[in-house]
């Protein structure tokens, strides 16, 4: 891979490709010294526009775990919150000898545009852009999925063997809450429908992104009405997002909790191997109850731990190799 900027250009046998590094990656996290010699000499900056402490620090975490060098650089209290623009900060790394950028910023689009320029020889890996993609957390959604329906036990540390090489074809993933300005949602729904997954939203009216229904997708309002027709092996509650919202989305909070939050009555209802998924954090007691949370079948933590795996299967990929011209 020269960059990873979205799922939606993922094709299936790309996807796996990144998931089984991912279980390599996995499997060298359970040895006693966990770092491994692979990317010495390279270094990777942490380019956050956006505050994402979870993310960054994963991402921290698994070039570390490589032997890269990182640098974490912050827009806030930089020259970025100064006036510098995007293509300043840009040849400013490259001065640096910068290999690998990885790029969180609030405008979609972002990272495709540093990509594209001429003005950093970096492979670039979008850490979230706007309201438009976040690969990495979809692919180690993907990742978790695989190893609880596939792998075994479903514990967080278990051996992968199960899940390498699979696909999720015929699985059922419910995905419910703020997806207007969820790019979790996104990044979710183009790499679940390369791996044979069938992908619902459920949301109300107000919170669907302009255009959804043309997306690969089926469409709820009714989350008790999907639950029952869909018959969800996975079920991944978003955050609501009050940080994005401008106005008012629906009633109040109690309302939304009763109509679109995951309950105890709801959580009992699950088929048997389904699991509950949430990219974090959460907002217990509003999207999704402490009890269905805490749950066993609630993959939070299990998620945390695999991003690490994940992410550093991506800086693998993009590193490893001799940079070339070819995307």
């Amino acid at each position: 891979m020269r960059h990873l900027l979205d799922t939606r250009s993922l094709s299936r046998d790309e996807a796996i490709l990144i998931l089984d590094t991912a279980e390599e990656m996995a499997a060298t996290q359970q040895r006693e010294i966990k770092k491994l010699p692979t990317l010495r000499g390279k270094t990777v900056v942490n380019l956050f526009f956006e505050d994402s402490t979870r993310t960054r620090i994963s991402f921290e975490a698994a070039a570390k775990r490589l032997s890269a060098d990182v640098i974490n650089f912050s827009a806030k209290g930089s020259s970025v919150s100064k006036g510098e623009s995007l293509k300043d900060t840009a040849q400013t790394l490259q001065a640096i000898g910068a290999d690998g950028v990885v790029i969180r910023h609030p405008a979609s689009g972002a990272p495709a545009k540093l990509a594209a320029s001429n003005w950093i020889d970096a492979g670039v890996l979008n850490a979230g852009d706007g309201t438009h993609e976040h690969p990495t957390q979809a692919l180690l959604d993907a990742f978790t999925m695989r190893r609880r329906l596939f792998g075994g036990s479903g514990s967080a540390g278990q051996s992968g063997d199960a899940s390498r090489g699979r696909d999720l074809d015929g699985v059922s993933v419910v995905i419910v809450g703020d997806i207007a300005h969820s790019r979790v949602a996104r990044s979710n729904l183009w790499l679940l429908n390369a791996l044979g997954a069938h992908v619902t939203f459920v949301a109300p009216e107000t919170l669907l992104p302009y255009g959804a229904r043309t997306w690969p997708v089926t469409v709820h309002h009714s989350f008790d009405a999907a639950l029952r027709e869909e018959q969800p092996d996975v079920v991944m509650m978003l955050r609501i997002q009050s940080e994005r919202m401008h106005a008012a989305f629906f009633p109040n909070e109690r309302e939304y909790a009763r109509v679109w939050g995951l309950d105890g009555a709801r959580l009992a209802g699950l088929g048997d191997r389904a699991i509950v998924m949430h990219p974090g954090p959460m907002n217990r007691g509003l999207e999704i109850s402490s009890g269905a949370a805490d749950s066993d079948r609630s993959t939070v933590l299990e998620q945390v731990a695999n991003g690490v795996s994940v992410r550093m299967a991506a800086l693998y990929l993009l590193l490893s190799g001799e940079r070339t011209e070819q995307a």
